[in-house]
């Protein structure tokens, strides 16, 4: 087993296991409608006891990649297209000015290494390496861009990159069909910023000019951070719609 297969050693060894099985499975190497390894195979192949295995096959089912039954053994299913946090966090794009149709254009695309401004801006540790992509989102008949659209994909996903220039909605729902993972929280943050020189060029605004920056953090069922995507928008060209409703009872 490399390094590779169980990921770092800070990681809980379930984890590292959960995740050695979900790159299997999505390698091919146990395809839909097979069987996994019994739990004693498991044990001896990890050299984990038996509770640490079944906490990674209980991460595995959470994922949907596999299922269970007693006398049955755990056996890999065909993976759902979308769960229902996917939905929620999809439509709270929407809300916030991902509007249908809109297409992002990529203006570069490469491996980055985090420095400390980065880190300032996105939350990353300094030091690692992320996919970043950026570029502008604008309206498919419009030519005044929407906001300035920032993906860092953890280096783990990086291969997503290569399918971005036909894609132009969100990147984590490519993250979890390319490589079995589930995202179940996104933390945002909202902050008011002006426009930089650089950023009033690429947004057609003038320097200074208000605007709200909006970081979000994708995280999967392992506790590893995916996905940072920062978004920025004119302060003339973002509406933030909620409505409330008293709960009865």
């Amino acid at each position: 087993m490399t390094s590779t297969d169980v990921g770092t050693a800070a990681d809980h060894r379930y984890l590292q296991v959960a995740r050695a099985l979900r790159k299997d499975i999505v390698d091919g190497v146990y395809p839909v409608g097979t069987q996994l390894p019994t739990e004693h195979e498991l044990c001896e192949r990890f050299e984990v006891s038996r509770y640490t295995v079944r906490e990674a096959l209980r991460r595995l089912r959470d994922d949907n990649l596999v299922s269970s039954r007693p006398r049955a053994g755990t056996m890999v299913v065909a993976r759902a297209a979308s769960n229902s946090y996917a939905q929620e966090v999809m439509s709270i794009d929407d809300l916030l000015a991902f509007a249908a149709g809109a297409r992002f254009d990529i203006e570069s695309n490469a491996m980055v290494t985090v420095d400390v401004d980065l880190a300032a801006h996105t939350g990353l540790p300094v030091g690692t390496q992320w996919l970043a992509v950026r570029g502008t989102r604008r309206a498919e008949d419009g030519e005044v861009p929407i906001c300035r659209t920032e993906y860092y994909v953890h280096r783990s996903f990086a291969a997503v990159g290569r399918l971005l220039q036909r894609h132009t909605g969100p990147i984590f729902p490519l993250i979890e069909d390319l490589f079995g993972v589930s995202v179940v929280e996104v933390h945002q943050e909202i902050a008011a910023v002006t426009a930089s020189p650089r950023l009033a060029e690429q947004l057609q605004v003038d320097e200074c000019t208000a605007a709200l920056e909006m970081r979000r953090t994708y995280t999967t069922s392992d506790g590893q951070i995916a996905q940072v995507t920062v978004n920025t928008h004119p302060s003339s060209r973002f509406r933030y719609s909620m409505t409330m409703r008293r709960v009865k009872g």
